[in-house]
């Protein structure tokens, strides 16, 4: 019997020198790391640390990395979106395939997959046109209000202008039937959204800690409007929160449309670099008028009237303007 062994057990040495085991009449407890678990401690201790190699592949790239064991569909996207997101923001959608030797070629990803063990993932981009590119239409685009709060006034150059360009845009929403999503950012230290800004007919309001706004409650509401293809954003701070939300749209294989006179940061060098950066990876920055004309496209649309007399007085002509 080895030294230290309970009565009536045996232990045994793990292979990697890290550990040792005992089993006899009582539960299997095991040795690791210097602290004594029960067998299923262990497990779940080991599929923690667990990383699995997977290889990506895009276009006519691969690259090796590791993933944690049981990484899902979210956590592979952003690992792709590390790897190649400047070549993948140049397309709408995409779909995750696994190799399959059983097939000998690649198949879609189930729902619900996992990685479980060693495997070749690639990401195949849908081509759109792209005379469709950047096509907003009311029927298929949503709204998002990022983070539009009290406690912000102060910090966030030229916010007076964002806000009234941010109203503007919520008017136009709620005059052509578009939904609109609002987040606040920990709302109990920033306060709510600013009174000038009306979201009373907004489809959801959520507060939040994560810069992106796409928390589980803004995927549950987006999953709930059907045909939706494309998210026309605005608010702040556009290096982190803008930022953040639009590479995670993109991610999801949504089209993105930030709104350059309605979004703004503390400092006028980091937004100026993240719209620079979004732009690269395929996201549109544009202005608060070219999306409300975009949208009715038409004089002879039955709310020309209205959204002609929102945008009468033209956007105010800030410095925000000149920093793109």
């Amino acid at each position: 019997m080895a030294p230290h062994a309970a009565p009536g057990s045996v232990a045994v040495s793990c292979g990697d020198g890290r550990g040792s085991a005992e089993s006899g009449a009582g539960p299997e407890r095991v040795k690791f790391d210097g602290v004594w678990w029960r067998e299923a401690g262990v497990a779940q201790l080991k599929m923690a640390e667990a990383q699995v190699p997977v290889l990506l592949c895009f276009a006519s790239f691969c690259r090796p990395c590791a993933v944690p064991l049981g990484a899902g569909h979210e956590v592979l996207v952003q690992k792709f979106l590390a790897l190649y997101g400047g070549l993948i923001g140049v397309h709408r959608k995409f779909v995750m395939q696994q190799y399959s030797a059983e097939w000998g070629d690649y198949i879609d990803l189930p729902k619900g997959f996992a990685v479980s063990e060693r495997c070749k993932l690639r990401l195949v981009s849908l081509q759109v046109p792209i005379t469709s590119l950047g096509n907003l239409v009311a029927s298929s685009t949503v709204f998002f209000c990022c983070d539009m709060q009290e406690r912000f006034r102060p910090a966030i150059k030229y916010f007076g202008d964002i806000i009234s360009v941010g109203q503007r845009l919520l008017q136009g929403a709620y005059i052509l039937g578009i939904p609109v999503i609002v987040t606040e950012q920990y709302p109990k230290g920033l306060g709510s959204t600013v009174v000038e800004i009306d979201v009373t007919s907004a489809k959801l309001v959520v507060p939040k800690t994560k810069f992106s706004m796409v928390v589980p409650e803004v995927e549950a509401a987006l999953s709930d409007i059907p045909g939706i293809q494309s998210v026309v954003l605005f608010g702040v701070e556009t290096h982190v929160c803008i930022q953040q939300t639009a590479l995670d749209l993109i991610g999801r294989g949504l089209e993105v449309h930030i709104v350059a006179d309605a979004t703004s940061s503390r400092s006028m060098m980091d937004r100026m670099f993240a719209l620079e950066r979004l732009a690269r990876t395929g996201i549109i920055v544009t202005t608060s008028e070219a999306v409300l004309l975009q949208l009715i496209g038409d004089k002879e649309h039955p709310h020309f009237k209205e959204i002609q007399n929102l945008i009468k007085a033209s956007a105010p002509e800030s410095g925000l303007l000149s920093k793109v």
